[in-house]
């Protein structure tokens, strides 16, 4: 007889068994969870920040004679916890050769120009690059610079530079360059009296932080440098005491503590913006 055998039916989505496996494409990378801020929002609110924070400064100018027995007390509470002498570190700028004043020049210089600029190039590069790590580190620079404000215009202190110290000089007077008037009270780009906390080494370590979270390179934590050398050239100028920096480096770590302590409450509703992984990655210290 001549049946013909019909070929059985298969699924239609069933491969054939000998088929190779299909490639499934790669998983996209992960992304930040956080948008990026709308710019012209950020871009005013950065702006309005900083001139609040100018004309607060201003209004501790004339508080001369309590900044000069705050500084007293300073340097005195300096002594008493053994820390080391500001004149140690002028010292080393102070050689008296031709290295010496371009060591002198070039942290005057540092303490003149980077500040700032850093500190703006920072953010631009986080908002551009890593806007989910960019959100919770404006937010630690706003905090600390807050806290600084308050303590500023509650304890006004004149800088180590002001005291006639044996070993000490305002060396952005002697040698160049300098952005403070020859008279503080009438100084009216700064407040000369706003040395604790320092936030040129508070922005500095800020800095260092959020590009060592943001960065994944085994290069990142060379970003040290920045607030160490900071450090030492606030201290080696005479603009600021050692004591300034340990306070704002505390205040820094509270803002920090206090923003991944907040996080969740202040992220908005739904539940993937409830847990803000990426701001509690960055936080944490590991980021992208």
């Amino acid at each position: 007889m001549g049946t013909r055998t019909e070929p059985s039916a298969q699924a239609p989505d069933a491969p054939a068994p000998d088929a190779p496996a299909r490639r499934q494409p790669p998983p996209a990378p992960a992304r930040s969870a956080a948008p990026r801020p709308p710019l012209v929002r950020e871009l005013l609110l950065v702006a309005g920040l900083f001139l609040v924070y100018k004309s607060g400064r201003l209004l501790a100018n004339d508080h001369t004679g309590e900044a000069f027995r705050n500084a007293r007390h300073v340097w005195t509470w300096e002594r008493f916890l053994h820390l080391p002498d500001e004149s140690v570190v002028q010292s080393l700028l102070l050689r008296g050769d031709g290295l010496g004043d371009w060591l002198v020049e070039t942290a005057n210089t540092y303490y003149a120009f980077v500040h700032f600029p850093a500190t703006v190039a920072f953010l631009v590069w986080l908002y551009l690059r890593r806007p989910g790590h960019y959100v919770w580190a404006r937010r630690a620079l706003a905090l600390v610079t807050a806290a600084a404000l308050v303590l500023h215009l509650t304890f006004p202190l004149a800088p180590p530079r002001m005291l006639g110290e044996p070993g000490l000089a305002d060396t952005g007077r002697v040698y160049g360059p300098t952005v403070y008037g020859a008279a503080p009270a009438a100084d009216t780009m700064a407040n000369q009296f706003a040395a604790m906390p320092s936030l040129h080494f508070g922005w500095a370590l800020m800095v260092a932080v959020g590009l060592i979270a943001a960065t994944r390179s085994r290069l990142r934590w060379v970003w040290l440098l920045h607030p160490l050398v900071t450090l030492l050239v606030i201290v080696g100028t005479a603009n600021h005491y050692w004591l300034d920096s340990l306070v704002v480096t505390a205040l820094l770590g509270l803002a920090l503590a206090a923003l991944r302590w907040a996080s969740p409450a202040t992220s908005g509703a739904g539940p993937a913006r409830r847990s803000l992984p990426s701001e509690r990655v960055a936080l944490a210290g590991a980021g992208r």
